[in-house]
């Protein structure tokens, strides 16, 4: 078996790496469609190139989950709060239709809503999205008849976001399309898509991985800037990229990236910002004083421990471990025995965000898929996770429906929700463990098993390091100068040797 250390990219390897050579689970699933690919096959002479085929499942798939949501467009969303948590089919998309003003015609940040939210909370570009998908939902008709148009218009840009997001993993390794199909099947990924509107953040942060993969700095900037601009999370990338890009040397790039990201956000941001200050700023506010919530570890603390936590201890100590989190990162990204790849570290920090947030909503799993995809491209791991996932998914609906039933206690209780959170909390912790596993031990990882370096590093891949600590700045592990300034670990030079070359 080739060593991750030992192994350079593209020798004796073919140009696809195909997952059911590699991966047992991927070989037994594929006898649903006649087996694993032979060493005959053509391939790339088909229409059905890997990327058409992803595109293709993703879409199928997101249909799915439309079809799951059927018995709450017939009725659940209108009649009885109850049928829509008993269906497992619950949407905020057709609620906060009218909840937030788009059914009166009112403007998001800038006209006051008459409810006890006051101005929409979520970002700008969020909003403008959902704005549009207003102006497309005919004025007439009853409400309902309303609310279900709006919902099929969401679910249609949310579906062309969510072939985006399939075709962007799918090609962000260019020797490995065919891990896309782990988002594609994702069955999390299905259910949750049509809850809220994340994918468009999920989007176009997929969109930035594929530029800087491609080596395109600017663009990735503009695209995070812009993926931030949807959703909070995105800008967290940023974060282990500069330890990377420090680990490497490559401040040129991150600083272009930086300046990208802060000026995107800022084009979108800043005219809403000096216009309506107050509805701008709702979404922060109410980020701050939103109180513990579903699915979070200070949800099953609070009920298992049964105490109390308050919003500001929530915020105080969600920070305090959120930072705890970041220096163990630094730690990883910086004497690990081969640099991290991106993907890797970028999954490890969005997930340690939501682990350690105040809510850890079922839709939030779409922001880990496709990373998860590109930080552990295995199906054993990847499906236990999923299946923790969707266990949650099935869970939180089936509490609500418990809560809502009255004296019938239709549904799952609070001792089987505490359980369901546990489950979902640990899959999720799993995965972290794997991919800090698989930093720690190259050899593990599939992708470098493969013979690559980091295909989602853009200038990073094969780039010698420059700054590393503890062991990993030690030989023999690197080809490290008598001053120490220099590694060449992961070099793609052909005449360099040693164990530290790729």
């Amino acid at each position: 078996m080739p060593s991750a250390d030992t192994t350079r990219a593209g020798v004796h390897e073919p140009d696809t790496v195909r997952p059911t050579r590699e991966d047992e689970v991927a070989a037994v699933g594929s006898e649903l469609i006649g087996g694993p690919l032979g060493r005959r096959a053509l391939l790339g002479t088909s229409w059905w190139t890997p990327v058409r085929v992803v595109a293709l499942v993703g879409i199928g798939m997101f249909a799915l989950g439309m079809i799951q949501k059927l018995p709450c467009y017939d009725s659940g969303w209108f009649f009885g709060a109850g049928a829509q948590y008993t269906h497992a089919c619950y949407s905020d998309i057709p609620h906060l239709y009218q909840g937030r003003g788009f059914a009166d015609g009112l403007v998001p940040y800038f006209d006051k809503l008459p409810g006890d939210m006051s101005y929409l909370e979520y970002p700008v570009l969020t909003g403008v999205f959902m704005e549009v998908a207003s102006w497309l939902t005919p004025g007439s008709g009853t409400l309902q008849v309303r609310e279900q148009t709006y919902w099929m218009v969401n679910a249609g840009m949310l579906m062309v976001c969510a072939a985006v997001i399939a075709v962007c993993t799918a090609r962000l390794h260019r020797r490995r399309p065919w891990d896309g199909l782990l988002v594609a099947l994702a069955p999390a990924f299905a259910l949750t898509a049509t809850i809220n509107w994340d994918l468009l953040a999920v989007a176009l942060l997929a969109a930035a991985m594929l530029m800087w993969s491609r080596g395109r700095v600017l663009a990735f900037g503009i695209l995070v800037g812009l993926a931030t601009a949807a959703k909070f999370y995105p800008f967290l990338v940023l974060g282990p990229l500069l330890l990377l890009c420090w680990r490497a040397g490559r401040w040129r790039e991150y600083t272009t990236a930086l300046l990208g990201a802060v000026g995107a956000w800022l084009v979108v941001n800043l005219p809403v910002m000096l216009l309506a200050p107050e509805g701008w700023a709702k979404f922060y506010s109410f980020s701050q004083e939103r109180g513990v919530d579903f699915g979070s570890v200070f949800l099953f603390v609070s009920r298992w421990f049964d105490i109390e936590i308050t919003k500001d201890t929530a915020n105080a100590y969600a920070m305090i471990m959120m930072l705890l989190a970041c220096g163990g990162i630094a730690a990883i990204t910086f004497t690990a025995p081969r640099r991290p790849r991106f993907a890797q570290l970028a999954f490890l920090v969005v997930a340690v965000f939501i682990l350690t947030n105040k809510v850890y909503s079922p839709q939030y799993v779409l922001w880990l898929v496709p990373l998860a995809a590109l930080a552990r491209p295995r199906w054993r791991d990847f499906l236990i996770w999923q299946a923790c996932e969707v266990a949650y998914f099935l869970g939180i609906w089936m509490y609500l429906a418990y809560t809502t039933s009255g004296d019938a206690h239709k549904g799952l209780p609070t001792d089987g929700y505490q359980v369901a959170i546990a489950v979902h909390l640990l899959g999720t912790l799993y995965l972290c463990a794997v991919v800090v596993r698989d930093i720690f031990m190259p050899e593990r990882d599939m992708v470098r098993l493969a013979g690559d370096d980091d295909p989602s590093g853009g200038v990073l891949d094969g780039a010698p390091d420059v700054f590393v600590l503890g062991a990993a700045a030690r030989s023999p592990q690197h080809t490290v100068p008598s001053d120490g300034t220099s590694v060449e670990w992961g070099s793609r030079d052909p005449e360099s040797t040693g164990s530290g070359s790729l």
